[in-house]
């Protein structure tokens, strides 16, 4: 990585793994001053040590803050401080996020509360507290991550597409409104991602989920991340980490709801394959 986030004070959610650790340590690589929040303090500390191991100067600052993004007054409360004392970040990536995959009947109420509370509103209450300090210094960058699933329906995916949907909404309007200010904005559509959190949704995966997934391949947290970086650099809105990614979002754009027939095969395929192993 150049040297172009060097001195920049990056603040990152879900910083303590997957997607999120992966885009603090080639910050700290790049020479960032990086602050990660998360919920778990043993996450946080182990996660501390391995990014500031990277640094490439003794001046780079590294900071953890235990919160949870989805409690509205919490974080609001914990984030004034913050930035009280820090000031407001040049970067922010908000990557902290869940997934439960299942059928929609089967999925409970809870579920999609909390997918909701944690990958969408959790994404606003963080931007929300950083905003104003951005507008008065009229310069910062937002970064918000969705997912594949924010931008084309895939089975099994109800609660979190949706909330990632949300996400894709919500940036095209923070674009729209701070663009003018000097505040730049994107938004990240990774593919799936080796992650704890993939790990986590194997089970949980509907038979067609998984032969879809099968078929589709998996990109590294660390490729993702380069890419989303890269993307940072450039001052893409739009960015597309790997094949799949891109593809696919080229597709939906030129298809449109002929994005459905090319869906439905996909699906149907699947079930073949599927009623082939149970023979």
């Amino acid at each position: 990585m150049n040297n172009n986030f060097t001195g920049k004070h990056v603040f990152i959610t879900g910083g303590s793994s997957g997607i999120g650790l992966s885009l603090a340590s080639h910050l700290s690589a790049g020479g960032a001053h990086v602050t990660i929040m998360a919920r778990r303090e043993d996450q946080l500390a182990t996660a501390i040590k391995e990014i500031s191991g990277l640094r490439i100067n003794d001046k780079q600052r590294f900071l953890a803050v235990r919160g949870d993004v989805a409690e509205m007054q919490s974080v609001m409360k914990i984030l004034a401080v913050y930035e009280k004392e820090h000031g407001t970040p040049d970067i922010l990536i908000n990557s902290a996020g869940i997934s439960y995959p299942g059928e929609f009947q089967n999925l409970s109420p809870e579920i999609l509360r909390d997918l909701m509370n944690i990958n969408y509103l959790g994404t606003a209450f963080v931007t929300r507290a950083f905003i104003n300090g951005m507008i008065l210094r009229g310069s910062g960058h937002i970064v918000n991550i969705s997912s594949m699933a924010g931008f084309i329906g895939t089975f099994g995916y109800s609660g979190y597409g949706a909330s990632k949907y949300a996400v894709r909404g919500f940036s095209e309007v923070l674009r729209a409104e701070l663009k003018p200010l000097g505040i730049q904005v994107s938004i990240v559509y990774p593919p799936d991602t080796q992650t704890p959190q993939l790990d986590f949704e194997k089970d949980l995966k509907p038979a067609i989920t998984q032969e879809l997934a099968e078929n589709a391949g998996v990109m590294t947290a660390d490729a993702v991340a380069a890419e989303i970086l890269k993307g940072i650099q450039a001052k893409k809105y739009t960015i597309l980490p790997g094949f799949n990614s891109w593809f696919y979002y080229k597709l939906t754009a030129l298809l449109g709801d002929l994005t459905f027939k090319v869906m439905d095969g996909e699906i149907r395929s699947a079930m073949k394959r599927i009623s082939k192993k149970v023979k």
